[in-house]
């Protein structure tokens, strides 16, 4: 694999006629990270991904990688893969044919693309379905070739565009590993775009929050998480309340949030428990109150099975001080 470096956005826009997709972004994903581009559908980061591999043309700005300026650069000529949410895998030639393809086009020989290929097939174990064809595959084993077939290229830089969305949810966590444990290996830098929280929080060393082709905040997860700087961050990320509290706007996780059966110090707010859920661990508690609005409250399991709390009850809330995070307006 190639030595890696930065990928820096310096402005980079995208428009679509008069829309702007992407607007003006300025961000540099450090050499040999795991960075995840999270937000909802439209927020810009398929975009922004398309334009570092060259599958979108820039309308303004730069994109840099290590001293190198691969704004205008065609795809093949970056120093960057991409692996297809699809996985886009040709069904009529097997497994290690499609891992080859890209040296197949380079003009490199049977024997010397297939030796590549295997090499890859094994790092991804997937070495005894070589001659099988991709409609003979698990979703999970089509994701393992498209991996490698990206990866026969050796780039700087990976582009991952939502490789899990099509996977089942044990099979979603088991390559969420997978992806990890090959982008330490390979020491090159994986750039990860999805929608999902808890994907963006297991993978990252880096998240980046967009919203409205903007990005929000970037950081290291457990910052994003724990300091959330905006309301549309705070509720995008999940486990926070947002709460209007004497005019000034808050952000407290949902576990911080204390709930007794008695108001203990006179001062505690009311609520009225509207739905409990279950999650293994943790019990979810969807309360209503008259000057804050609907919050959730997230209980130990035994914690709330010792002393349970009805349907319709009502409890009382408090939070310590230092556990209410400031938000921008």
């Amino acid at each position: 694999m190639k030595k890696s470096v930065d990928l820096e956005l310096v402005a980079t826009t995208k428009r679509y006629g008069t829309t702007t997709a992407v607007d003006a972004i300025d961000h540099k994903f450090g050499a040999a990270t795991y960075s995840c581009l999270l937000g909802p559908s439209g927020c810009g980061k398929s975009s922004t991904l398309r334009m570092i591999a060259g599958h979108e043309y820039v309308s303004e700005g730069d994109i840099l990688l290590g001293d190198e300026n691969i704004t205008d650069l065609p795809p093949a000529k970056r120093g960057t893969a991409m692996m297809f949410q699809n996985y886009a895998l040709f069904p009529h030639i097997s497994v290690i044919d499609n891992v080859a393809f890209s040296l197949r086009m380079q003009g490199v020989n049977r024997e010397a693309r297939h030796r590549r290929a295997k090499d890859l097939l094994e790092l991804v174990d997937m070495s005894d379905f070589a001659d099988r064809l991709p409609d003979q595959l698990s979703g999970g084993q089509q994701q393992r070739v498209a991996l490698a077939r990206a990866l026969i290229t050796e780039p700087t830089v990976l582009l991952l565009d939502e490789p899990l969305s099509a996977l089942d949810p044990f099979l979603r966590i088991k390559m969420r590993l997978e992806l990890k444990r090959l982008q330490r290996e390979l020491g090159i830098s994986f750039v990860h775009v999805t929608h999902s929280q808890d994907e963006a929080l297991a993978l990252a060393d880096e998240i980046i929050v967009m919203n409205g082709g903007v990005i929000e905040q970037a950081g290291a997860p457990r910052s994003i998480f724990n300091a959330p700087r905006t309301e549309f961050v705070a509720r995008f990320i999940g486990g926070h309340n947002v709460i209007d509290d004497a005019g000034k706007q808050i952000a407290i996780r949902a576990d911080k949030l204390a709930v007794t059966k008695e108001d203990l110090s006179n001062s505690e707010r009311p609520a009225s428990v509207r739905d409990i859920e279950y999650l293994g661990s943790s019990v979810n508690l969807t309360l209503s109150t008259p000057a804050l609005g609907d919050l959730t409250a997230a209980l130990p399991d035994q914690t709330f099975f010792n002393d349970p709390i009805e349907i319709g009850a009502t409890v009382f809330l408090s939070w310590k001080a230092e556990d209410a995070h400031n938000l921008a307006a």
